[in-house]
């Protein structure tokens, strides 16, 4: 039995799932888990739900307590960061210089949020990717607010809050800033909201939804910030965002001025993939860390969840996901290919005489939702990118929307809101994989009338 440890770099979803799989799977000898961020492994979808509300507390993020962590005998390195590897001989060196020389190794670091040139010493000014981000935020967000009542939770007045980037997570924590009742503003360079991950159609809905609920939305980029100085020695204080001449409102309208006076700003232009310490020549590491279909990047070195960027065997091109299902699929079809190489390879840390397992290609249907006020999305297979969308059930009344994405004649994700539970489960199967966009709009067609 081997005495290198295997080691699980980021203690996240992805990275948790990995280092379960290991011991599920038969792996006896140490076993290393790293994260950078000194909290247990918790779950982030909610951080701009749940968690910014106010609605959750931190430990209802906990993936695992303490006590369900002691079975997998983990060595526990939280608050540490991995500083390099060297790939060759697997090692890792981490905060202090520490090497530790690996049987193999699981990257599973995820993204840091993207922001802006000098925010970072701006008070008031946010990102949202970590607990500890949205926690920050949280405590500037409820301490403004309308007082409670007509579905408006909070109190004490209300904050002006400028979100700058119109995806997703910007759309997100616009919903739950106008359910605490403040005024909120979204700048963003698509026209439309969350384009890039819906389509121009759905986004069109979506931005419907949110002016309907009081949000600003206006299209153009961030020019500079104004700041005060409160004395108390935290240094500036934003107080309003500068937008480039030309901006416009997202209907088209000028946008009315180009400062808009803010008391916080959430800065959610994206993410990069957190690569930037693997800086080994036999790694690729453009957008995310580049691997085969089974998730190695290298021999004995495997990556799983939004920093991966593998050969998806369905699609036929490298793709990253940053969907929270997938962090934890991956993070399990990872551990047991590297196991099944460890073990093909020769004797491993499982020591029991159980044969190799075959290493198998990683081949999910893509899954993601959002929850925006009390709208639900959810999609399957891939929505960004395609070069075809179709709305079969466009229903703003009724909340209702359908659409199928299509790339290179072949369906390849679809999304819906407001239909019921079961029509939703059966488009799964229309994209699990891509079909003929025709053969695809008949599955449709006959899920939907199934009712």
């Amino acid at each position: 039995m081997t005495a290198r440890p295997i080691a699980v770099v980021g203690a996240s979803a992805a990275g948790l799932a990995a280092a379960e799989t290991l011991r599920r799977s038969g792996w006896r000898g140490p076993l290393t888990l790293i994260g950078a961020e000194p909290h247990l492994p918790y779950d982030r979808p909610p951080l701009s739900k749940q968690l910014l509300h106010g609605a959750w507390e931190p430990e209802k993020l906990r993936l695992r307590t303490e006590e369900q962590l002691a079975p997998l005998d983990l060595d526990l390195r939280l608050g540490t960061r991995a500083t390099g590897l060297d790939v060759a001989t697997r090692t890792l060196t981490l905060d202090g210089a520490e090497s530790l020389a690996c049987a193999g190794v699981v990257i599973a670091t995820g993204v840091a949020a993207r922001t802006l040139p000098g925010t970072d010493r701006l008070t008031g000014v946010h990102t949202l990717r970590t607990l500890d981000d949205a926690l920050a935020l949280r405590g500037r967000l409820t301490k403004g607010g309308t007082p409670a009542g007509e579905g408006v939770a909070g109190g004490g007045g209300t904050r002006r809050l400028v979100i700058v980037g119109n995806g997703v997570l910007g759309c997100e924590a616009a919903a739950v800033a106008r359910e605490l009742g403040h005024e909120v503003t979204v700048v963003g360079i698509e026209g439309t909201p969350m384009a890039a991950a819906v389509g121009t159609d759905v986004g069109t809905l979506l931005a419907e939804e949110h002016r309907d609920r009081g949000v600003r939305l206006l299209t153009g980029t961030v020019e500079g910030f104004d700041t005060t100085d409160p004395g108390d020695g935290r240094g500036p204080q934003v107080t309003a965002v500068r937008l480039a001449p030309g901006s416009t409102s997202a209907s088209g309208g000028a946008a009315g001025g180009t400062r808009l006076p803010a008391d916080t700003v959430l800065v959610a232009i994206g993410s990069r993939p957190a690569v930037d310490w693997l800086t080994d020549p036999a790694l690729d590491t453009t957008d995310g860390l580049r691997c085969d279909a089974y998730c190695a990047a290298a021999p004995g070195v495997y990556a799983a969840g939004d920093v991966a960027r593998w050969d998806h065997p369905a699609h036929g091109r490298p793709l990253r996901f940053e969907h929270r299902m997938n962090a934890t699929e991956q993070g399990m079809a990872a551990a047991r290919n590297l196991l099944a190489e460890l073990a093909a390879d020769g004797p491993t840390g499982t020591g029991d005489g159980t044969p190799a397992p075959e290493r198998r290609p990683f081949a999910p249907v893509p899954y993601f939702w959002s929850d925006q006020y009390d709208l639900k999305i959810q999609a399957y297979g891939l929505t960004a990118g395609a070069d075809r969308v179709e709305t079969p059930v466009r229903d703003r009344a009724g909340r209702r929307i359908l659409a199928l994405y299509g790339r290179e004649g072949r369906a390849v994700g679809v999304l819906a809101a407001g239909l019921p539970p079961r029509q939703i489960r059966a488009l799964r199967a229309v994209v699990a994989d891509p079909l003929p966009w025709e053969e695809a709009r008949e599955r449709i067609a006959a899920a939907t009338a199934a009712g």
